[in-house]
């Protein structure tokens, strides 16, 4: 069978899975935004810390005192209106930049799936997914009950990505051969009922480490599949529910159980469409009009440059790493944003010292003094960090009055089980070393390997 990306594009569909994915979107964010706001997370992780890791570029982000509060309020309220379509374009807007604002306050508290929100909600500016179901089309009077069939297919390769480059990240010899970290990990859960006791079993951390990376590589496939897709949502179902009994999470699980439901055929959501309407009293019958919606053609081809384009970079982005010398786990140069999910189990000791080059007095850092218990541990085993806060404290102790001021730092670290061993060259000037996206030679190369992708 030809395939034609011409006629593709020119491919119409029903627009009741876009209505129902901005639906459950717009309330699963705004349960995680109540929920961090109720675990008092905002104060804990924006307000009282002193000092906060960036992102290489993006230094000018940062918490503003109180009033992250109202940011949180602006995304939470942006959420309501994503669910219900009223202003949705504006509302996506503002949500894409408050929850990435927040995302990127502090490199301390990234998360894949964090970065998977701010994708996902960036992609949504471009789809219309208030075309149909939704305020905006009933105070226009303009329902759409059909749309471009990309709008919805761009959704489903980006979870498609998700998922599959999760697969591969996992296809390396720690994961497969060694069961780390989960060898780690899940010993510890022996208090939870009934699965607890297994959990110490060896072959219990095997049969999880393939069973992973089985259901991250096919799960794609499965979905898109008619004849499988039943059966693929309920694995999804019991994977996600499970990580979540295993692991703490969030409302990842949810999130990504109530994404799955794009894959299904139309019927499917109207079945959810009717439901919400006999709850809500929604007449229903009013957005279904049957008429297509059509882009204006300059407009159309901007947005499909946009999504082809964004598309592209999530496809690319994650094999940045290739570009990098050394084991990537160790210096994990290239290891954000490429869905390596809960691969490694890393833990560090970082002691800084400072230096007057001109009378050779020195003396230790205390950590506890800067740094959140949080983001000591963060810092420890990752090159970034311990490069930004050594600038930090330079700066910091040249503030004082100390002058000649070099540091530092003595650090160990254990990766997977490992021996702790050396991490940064104790005899390098953190001070001088400039943040770059070029390889940091100062980092002491991996003693051991790890073979994979």
């Amino acid at each position: 069978m030809n395939f034609s990306i011409t006629e593709y594009l020119k491919k119409n569909t029903e627009a009741a899975p876009l209505a129902v994915f901005r639906i459950f979107f717009g309330f699963m964010m705004f349960c995680s935004i109540i929920r961090f706001w109720s675990y008092g997370w905002i104060e804990k992780l924006y307000i009282k810390p002193n000092f906060f890791f960036s992102y290489y570029g993006l230094e000018f982000i940062k918490p503003i005192g109180q009033l992250t509060y109202l940011i949180f309020i602006i995304c939470g309220l942006s959420s309501i209106f994503i669910l219900i379509g009223y202003k949705y374009r504006v509302a996506i807007v503002t949500f894409f930049i408050s929850f990435t604002y927040i995302e990127l306050m502090d490199k301390t508290t990234y998360l894949n799936h964090y970065y998977f929100i701010s994708l996902l909600s960036f992609l949504l500016i471009f789809l219309p997914a208030n075309a149909y179901y939704s305020i905006d089309a009933k105070i226009k009077k303009r329902s759409f009950q059909k749309i471009p069939a990309w709008t919805i297919d761009s959704i489903k390769l980006l979870l498609a990505i998700v998922y599959f480059y999760a697969g591969l990240a996992k296809l390396n010899s720690d994961w497969l051969v060694k069961a780390m970290p989960l060898k780690i990990w899940l010993p510890s859960k022996y208090d939870i009922p009934l699965i607890g006791d297994i959990m110490q079993q060896e072959w219990v951390h095997y049969a999880f480490s393939y069973t992973g990376t089985m259901y991250d590589l096919a799960i794609p496939f499965l979905l898109l599949y008619k004849r499988t897709r039943v059966l693929a949502f309920i694995m999804v179902i019991v994977f996600h529910i499970l990580t979540r009994v295993l692991f703490p999470i969030g409302m990842f699980p949810y999130i990504m159980i109530v994404s799955a439901l794009i894959f299904f055929d139309t019927k499917v959501h109207y079945q959810i469409l009717r439901f919400i309407s006999n709850i809500c009293s929604i007449n229903k019958e009013k957005f279904d009009t049957a008429k297509v919606l059509q882009f204006q053609p300059n407009y159309r081809k901007v947005i499909l440059l946009v999504v082809m384009s964004f598309l592209t970079i999530q496809l690319l982005l994650p094999f940045r790493y290739l570009l990098y010398p050394g084991e990537l786990f160790w210096t994990e140069e290239g290891y954000r944003f490429s869905w390596r999910v809960m691969l490694m189990e890393k833990a560090g000791y970082a002691n800084f010292k400072i230096v007057d080059k001109e009378t050779g007095k020195r003396f230790y850092v205390d950590n506890d003094d800067f740094l959140t218990p949080f983001q000591q541990k963060q810092m420890a085993t990752q090159p970034d960090f311990i490069l930004e806060y050594a600038h930090y404290l330079k700066k910091h102790f040249e503030n004082q009055g100390h002058q000649n001021v070099q540091v530092f730092v003595e650090s160990y670290v254990a990766l997977n089980g490992r021996l702790s061993s050396q991490y940064i060259d104790p005899n390098v000037d953190l001070g001088k070393q400039k943040e770059s996206f070029k390889h940091k030679t100062w980092i002491i190369p991996f003693k051991d390997e790890i073979k994979g992708l």
